[in-house]
């Protein structure tokens, strides 16, 4: 799912501020929150601090040492509002209609069968819930990886309907990236 990088790098902030693009889709104190392919933590730790102690986040991801060290970097903050799992989307469902929003951030891309990932989002969101997908534009950047390795929003939409959702929202997040969003 995703690479294993450090938690808070301060070269990937100039060009994603995580605390800002989970203000914009709309997360909130005492939320549940689903961090798909959550990786060291670059979203999942500012998403614990913003739901705090009444909040719940689940995240998982493929990379065990990056659930390990993002379980380290919890216990040393003293953020105990994390379930944190080994697995993949394609397989993994942490709770049953419990999330207010499920986060793909710069995941989709590496994903074998997106759709049944998007799938399994539906079955972890509430019936007022959100998914929201974070990723880089299909177009040459200073930053980012090949333009061969990104998804258009036009790719992502259509991988958001043929999973069942409606309600979809693309919009501008930036020079080098679009955020996503879709309902029930």
């Amino acid at each position: 799912m995703s690479a294993f990088r450090p938690a808070d790098d301060p070269e990937r902030r100039k060009y994603q501020n995580p605390e800002a693009i989970l203000a914009k889709i709309g997360l909130q104190a005492g939320q549940t929150f689903v961090d798909v392919g959550c990786g060291g933590g670059f979203f999942a730790l500012p998403a614990a601090r913003i739901i705090g102690k009444k909040g719940r986040l689940h995240g998982f991801d493929e990379n065990a040492e990056a659930i390990t060290s993002l379980k380290d970097l919890a216990a040393k903050e003293g953020l105990d509002n994390l379930e944190l799992a080994i697995g993949n989307a394609e397989e993994t469902i942490l709770c049953d209609g419990c999330a207010h929003i499920v986060f793909f951030g710069l995941v989709v891309v590496h994903l074998a069968e997106p759709v049944k990932a998007l799938e399994n989002a539906r079955k972890m969101l509430r019936s007022e819930g959100r998914l929201a997908v974070f990723d880089w534009k299909r177009k040459l950047t200073r930053q980012g990886p090949p333009l061969e390795q990104r998804l258009s929003e036009g790719q992502i939409v259509d991988f958001i309907k043929a999973a069942g959702f409606g309600g979809i929202s693309v919009e501008d997040c930036g020079p080098y990236h679009y955020v996503i969003t879709a309902r029930l």
